[in-house]
């Protein structure tokens, strides 16, 4: 199945936005459900790779979250991955509500070579030093801040960026993430 990322198909571009993008079974799907107390507001697939296009979801009437297509599945055809790459680019040039992207890392495990890439892909578009690292219900207090700083140095993050974990599952570190979110949309508009 092709990525179909048509401009004309987006909602009006009329209040601020924050996306959140990651790889293919990240917990993106289930990180939104947490943040917005809604259940089933984004699909959670049993088989990763599932979005492929970007989803908008309109909060209070006072801004919009953009569910990206995650990144990284093996199994998506080279034609996907190019259509997602230029489907990014168009986003990311021509949204100008857009004020953040938090990002998505695994925190049991060093960021991948793509979550590094997009991480330098949004530094280059003015969108990074946002990072969320999930399923942190995983992992113990100790291993906790060690993986979160092994991800601050894979991503070459700098000292201001924030990176907060944060576990769907049990609900730790919604606080902290909704406290991201207020702060990527008192963000300047492009």
């Amino acid at each position: 199945m092709a990525v179909t990322a048509v401009k004309k198909q987006y909602p009006p571009d009329d209040m601020p936005e924050v996306a959140f993008a990651g790889r293919s079974n990240v917990g993106k799907s289930s990180l939104l459900n947490m943040l917005t107390g809604r259940k089933k507001l984004a699909k959670i697939s049993g088989s990763p790779g599932k979005t492929r296009t970007i989803n908008f979801y309109e909060i209070n009437d006072a801004f919009r979250i953009a569910d990206l297509p995650g990144y990284g599945y093996a199994k998506v055809s080279k034609s996907v991955t190019e259509d997602w790459g230029e489907m990014m680019e168009t986003y990311f040039t021509g949204r100008m509500g857009l004020r953040k992207v938090i990002q998505l890392v695994d925190i049991r495990h060093e960021p991948s070579k793509q979550d590094v890439q997009m991480y330098e892909y949004l530094k280059y578009y003015g969108l990074s030093g946002y990072v969320v690292a999930t399923k942190a219900d995983k992992v113990s207090r100790n291993q906790m801040a060690k993986n979160i700083s092994v991800i601050r140095k894979a991503l070459s993050m700098e000292k201001a960026d924030k990176i907060i974990a944060v576990s769907a599952l049990k609900g730790s570190g919604k606080s902290d993430l909704l406290n991201m979110v207020d702060e990527a949309l008192k963000e300047p508009g492009r």
